[in-house]
């Protein structure tokens, strides 16, 4: 082929791709018991570690833009799970807290990541592979925020 760098099998990104998406289904059972979605879920991790923390908290540590994240908010709202309501000392901000049945939600979840660990390991990949990819992955998702803030200023 002319252009080898055009390949699919050359590419970084579609690797990660797929395994995101093919990750993402790893988790649907799971999450199909607790009736949320795999962003829903991630959402939920974030307000498990810090409750009570604004839209804008949670688009950053999700890498996600805002308009997003709203939309899913307003969708977990409704399910009960979470509650939005403006900030006394800055109404532009929108607080985000779990509801009994979001913190409820915490213990139903806390199964998943060992149950996810276990069916992604087998013979081919073990365990500290698995520890060691997602190091290297978190460590590109570093460089590559870093790169982003630099290219905003």
């Amino acid at each position: 082929m002319q252009f080898e760098q055009l390949k699919l099998s050359n590419q970084i990104c579609f690797p990660i791709y797929a395994a995101s998406r093919l990750i993402t289904r790893e988790y649907q059972p799971h999450l199909e018991k607790l009736g949320i979605t795999y962003p829903q879920y991630l959402v939920l991790m974030v307000l498990w570690e810090q409750d009570g923390i604004t839209v804008n908290d949670i688009a950053g540590k999700l890498i996600l833009n805002t308009n997003t994240v709203t939309p899913l908010l307003k969708r977990m709202e409704m399910l009960g799970i979470i509650s939005r309501r403006r900030s006394m000392t800055d109404e532009r901000k929108v607080l985000i807290t779990l509801t009994a049945k979001g913190k409820a939600m915490r213990e139903q979840a806390a199964d998943i990541p060992p149950e996810l660990m276990k069916s992604l390991q087998n013979n081919a990949i073990s365990l500290d592979e698995l520890m060691v990819m997602r190091d290297h992955l978190n460590h590109l998702i570093g460089f590559l925020k870093d790169k982003e803030s630099e290219n905003m200023l």
